[in-house]
C-alpha cells in the first residue's frame, strides 16, 4: 500500500487543466501556485515544458480519490517522498521513546513498591 502513496499522480480534483502541476505540488509538498508559476515561466523562456506537460498528462495516472484519509496522512507521505531516511529516523525515534516508556512502566510494576502492593491487595 505504501508504494501506491509514494508514486506520482495527476491531481485532477485540484488541477486547472490536466492536474499535472497540482499532482507535482502534492508529490513534493510545494504550493501549487509556485509550481504553476515555474511551469509558465519555463514555458515562456524555453517552450519545451509545455510539451513535457502534455506528455506527463498523457502518461501519468489520475490520483485515486481516497488516497489519503486525512491532511496529516498526506503531510506524512509527502515527507516520506521528500526524505525517506529522515522519515525512518523519526519512526525509529518514536519507537525508542515508546520502548523507554514501557520499560519505565514495567520497572514501576515489577519493583518492590509497598504502596502499589497494598492497593492491589485492597482490590482483591
Amino acid at each position: 500500500m505504501s508504494g501506491i502513496r509514494t508514486r506520482y499522480y495527476r491531481d485532477k480534483q485540484n488541477g486547472k487543466l490536466a492536474g499535472v502541476c497540482s499532482g507535482l505540488a502534492d508529490y513534493t509538498g510545494i504550493e501549487t501556485l509556485w509550481i504553476r508559476l515555474g511551469v509558465i515561466l519555463l514555458t515562456i523562456a524555453f517552450g519545451w515544458p509545455l510539451i513535457a506537460y502534455f506528455v506527463i498528462a498523457w502518461l501519468a495516472p489520475v490520483k485515486p480519490v481516497d488516497l489519503y484519509a486525512s491532511r496529516e496522512e498526506q503531510k506524512f507521505w509527502q515527507g516520506v517522498r521528500a526524505n525517506p531516511a529522515r522519515s525512518a529516523r523519526d519512526v525509529r525515534a518514536s519507537f525508542r521513546e515508546l520502548d523507554r516508556r514501557l520499560a519505565d512502566i514495567e520497572l514501576y510494576y515489577t519493583s518492590r513498591n509497598k504502596r502499589l502492593e497494598d492497593e492491589i491487595e485492597s482490590l482483591r
